[in-house]
């Protein structure tokens, strides 16, 4: 039986590590000059599930919600090629408003809606207040500003000083009806709603800062196991593989200014998992190597090891790989992100458990000493006859 070929990995670890420099360099370059493209997970914004008759153009239905004053509209498939989701950053009755001045400057040329309140506690059978200037209560009771499909009942109010109208439906609501009628008349298929909500600023904000300190605290945990199981060393090599490799995926997303949801976040906290798995087999085979080889320099043993199990890394690697690929082709827009951060998690994740994790040990020169057990207090003693 004839002995495997030792390759020589760490032949190139200098070429390596300025590789992982250059990258590093130029993600964080795009994290500082670009900033993450957070998605409407983080910045708050409405988002309505709805379901077509017919087949969704998703380009059409893009433009027709550009045309409607929503803020950056995103339009995408979930689930089957009639229900689409629509998401905008800000409210739904921003284009409300956009709607609503439309029509005003249409039947009262130079009126403008000046603020939308909550309606007073003794009006309670309407929810919003919505305050004009420029206009009679006569000119805004008899125009057709407010269709009643929308709105539902509506009131005038001149107190003298401002003039407002009570509405019963939210300008929220009241717009969410009327685009769904908008996209119905311009797709010529029959919308029906089947999700409406809103995420506030404040949960986006929660939501990023508790992910960002959730990350960190897996990564000291990681340090804390990696050295308790193997040795400090192997846990400072451990826990730089895991950070380049978030910061290179965080990278790729600030450089190509892709959206970044909660399930990238979720990509991102699994990168680690992947990679973790990944060095600590790698650092099982040079621990086990360190002790079974009687000769041989510290680059001898992780090339061996690293050879040992180039195989199992790259068969994993790999069928992995196929698997995101295909969800990232046939999943849809809505979980395209989080496939395509596993995928470039995946690809720099085995590099590093290679070039950035072992190569670490190099650099902080692992002795076969380092692994020996230290002698416990008496145990000469008791050698002793």
């Amino acid at each position: 039986m004839s002995e495997q070929k030792i390759l020589n990995f760490m032949g190139a670890r200098i070429p390596a590590t300025a590789l992982s420099v250059i990258l590093l360099v130029v993600a964080i370059g795009a994290l500082v000059m670009n900033g993450l493209k957070l998605g409407l997970d983080f910045t708050g914004g409405a988002q309505v599930e709805v379901s077509f008759s017919e087949p969704a153009d998703i380009p059409e239905i893009r433009s027709i919600l550009d045309e409607q004053g929503l803020k950056n509209p995103v339009a995408v498939l979930f689930g089957s090629d009639t229900e689409v989701l629509i998401r905008t950053q800000g409210a739904m009755g921003d284009g409300g408003q956009a709607a609503l001045q439309e029509r005003l400057q249409q039947a009262v040329p130079g009126a403008s809606l000046d603020s939308v309140n909550r309606a007073p506690r003794d009006q309670g059978n309407y929810a919003q207040e919505l305050v004009f200037s420029g206009a009679t209560a006569v000119q805004l009771d008899s125009s057709e500003l407010f269709p009643p499909r929308y709105f539902g009942d509506t009131r005038v109010v001149d107190n003298g000083e401002q003039l407002g109208v009570l509405v019963e439906n939210s300008l929220d609501n009241a717009y969410t009806q009327e685009l769904l009628e908008v996209l119905s008349r311009e797709t010529g298929s029959e919308v029906e709603l089947r999700r409406s909500e809103y995420v506030g600023p404040q949960i986006g904000a929660e939501l990023r800062d508790e992910g960002g300190l959730g990350m960190l605290i897996a990564l000291a945990v990681v340090m804390l196991y990696v050295a308790a199981r193997f040795q400090f060393k192997f846990s400072v090599g451990a826990v730089l593989a895991l950070v380049h490799d978030v910061i290179i995926v965080l990278g790729f997303f600030a450089l190509l200014q892709i959206d970044f949801d909660l399930t990238v976040l979720a990509a991102v906290l699994a990168v680690i998992g992947y990679s973790l798995n990944d060095t600590i087999v790698v650092f099982d085979r040079i621990r086990e190597n360190f002790r079974k080889m009687r000769k041989g320099t510290t680059g001898e043993v992780i090339n061996a090891s690293l050879t040992q199990t180039l195989e199992r890394t790259f068969i994993t690697s790999l069928t992995t790989l196929l698997v995101l690929v295909m969800l990232f082709v046939f999943g849809g827009e809505l979980i395209s992100g989080f496939a395509l951060a596993l995928i470039v998690g995946v690809v720099v994740g085995t590099y590093s458990s290679i070039y950035v994790s072992a190569n670490t040990l190099m650099w902080m020169h692992l002795q076969k000493e380092d692994l020996i057990p230290p002698e416990k207090e008496g145990s000469e003693v008791d050698e002793m006859p």
